[in-house]
C-alpha cells in the first residue's frame, strides 16, 4: 500500500471525466453512492486524487461484466482509504471474485451455445423447435426460459457457486 504524499496530484472533475471517458455527472453519481470521493477547494470546487482514474476504470470494467454497483462498492470499501491502492489490494479483490466470474463465464457460454436451439420460453411459435412444449407445460414450472435457466443452474451448481455476484 503506497502512502499519499502531501503534494498528491489533484484533478478537476472535467479532467477526470475526460481521462476516464465518463461524464462529469457520472463522477457525481459515483461519489453520491460512495464509490469515489473528492475534496473541496477553498472555492468549494471538487477535486479528485489522480488515482481515482484506476478506481473508475475498475468500476466501468466491473459494470461491463454485469457486476452490480452494490458489489462494486463492497469491493472498493476494502481498499485503503487514505492510501493509494497497490497491486496486492487489487489482487485480493480479484481472488474474491474469481469463482463468481468463472460461473458467470459458464452461464454466458451456455447461453451462447444453446440460444439458437430453443430457450424453452413456451411461445410455441418456432416450428423447428427441437423441444416440444405442448400446452406450455414449462410455464407450470415458473417464468422465463425454463430449459436454459435449468442448464445454467446445473452448470453453476457443478462449480459449487450458489450465490451470484451479478444480482
Amino acid at each position: 500500500m503506497t502512502q499519499l504524499d502531501t503534494d498528491a496530484v489533484w484533478l478537476k472533475p472535467g479532467q477526470v471525466a475526460e481521462r476516464a471517458g465518463v461524464a462529469v455527472s457520472a463522477l457525481h453519481y459515483y461519489e453520491q453512492v460512495g464509490l469515489i470521493s473528492s475534496r473541496r477547494t477553498s472555492g468549494n470546487r471538487r477535486e479528485y486524487r489522480r488515482d481515482v482514474l484506476r478506481v473508475i476504470a475498475f468500476i466501468r470494467t466491473a459494470q461491463r461484466l454485469g457486476v452490480s454497483l452494490e458489489k462494486i462498492k463492497d469491493a472498493l470499501d476494502q481498499l485503503p482509504e487514505q492510501a493509494i491502492p497497490g497491486k496486492r489490494d487489487w489482487a485480493r479483490i480479484s481472488r474474491q471474485w474469481r469463482d463468481e466470474l468463472t460461473a458467470r463465464i459458464e452461464e454466458l457460454t451456455a447461453l451462447r451455445d444453446n440460444f439458437s436451439d430453443c430457450i424453452g420460453c413456451g411461445c410455441l411459435s418456432l416450428t423447428s423447435c427441437p423441444y416440444s412444449n405442448p400446452n406450455d407445460i414449462l410455464g407450470q414450472h415458473g417464468t422465463g426460459a425454463r430449459r436454459l435457466t435449468a442448464r445454467m443452474t446445473q452448470s453453476t451448481t457443478r462449480t459449487g457457486t450458489e450465490t451470484s455476484l451479478f444480482s
